[in-house]
């Protein structure tokens, strides 16, 4: 959590304070759908078309999907009077991961997504975040055809400890969706936020 002046870009004169999140996970699991539908302002998105050339290389989760981000996703979410989250969304192909140490700097945790219609695909994105050493949860975006497992089994095939927070959200859904950031705010910080403290800007 970083402390600012925050008598300017539309923030209420009483923010002391701002905390910059992550979300992440592979291709085509929600982070972009999750950024947009929590973002009190326009959100930036980085999005480019899907085109031949990622054929063999970027497997979507969807044929339907036609766009991917190749940098970023931001948006911005009042918590209460005092508090703000910065939510970054990160690209879900390998190959950008690079930028990760960057978007990782003052970041208090990070929401993986995942698709348990493919667990696998979020493998090496848990991998990639156990170097950064960064604390997070796991939230199961829920599509129609998503099979229902519990978070035992989820933990366990993901390989993960135990107490690993593990939540089930609809991206789509604002109020589902700033639930999820404020589970993993509680877990990295120990915070008192809650959910009906959430200001609704919508």
């Amino acid at each position: 959590m970083v402390s600012r002046n925050s008598d300017r870009s539309g923030l209420p004169a009483t923010t002391t304070s701002a905390v910059k999140i992550l979300i992440a996970g592979p291709l085509g699991v929600g982070k972009t759908t999750l950024v947009g539908s929590v973002s009190e302002i326009t959100p930036l998105r980085t999005e480019e078309p899907m085109t031949v050339a990622s054929v063999g290389i970027d497997t979507p989760s969807s044929p339907a999907k036609t766009h991917t981000t190749v940098a970023m996703d931001f948006g911005r979410i009042t918590v209460s009077d005092t508090t703000v989250l910065y939510v970054f969304g990160t690209p879900g192909q390998q190959r950008f991961w690079k930028m990760w140490e960057g978007l990782a700097e003052g970041a208090i945790g990070v929401v993986v997504l995942v698709d348990t219609r493919d667990l696998a695909a979020s493998f090496d994105v848990i991998g990639e975040l156990e170097v950064h050493k960064l604390p997070f949860i796991v939230a199961v975006n829920v599509f129609p055809t998503t099979q229902k497992h519990t978070p035992e089994e989820l933990l366990a095939a993901l390989d993960l400890l135990p107490g690993t927070p593990v939540v089930e959200f609809a991206a789509t859904d604002r109020k589902s969706s700033v639930n999820t950031l404020i589970t993993l705010v509680q877990h990295a910080l120990g915070s008192d936020l809650s959910a009906p403290s959430v200001q609704e800007t919508v």
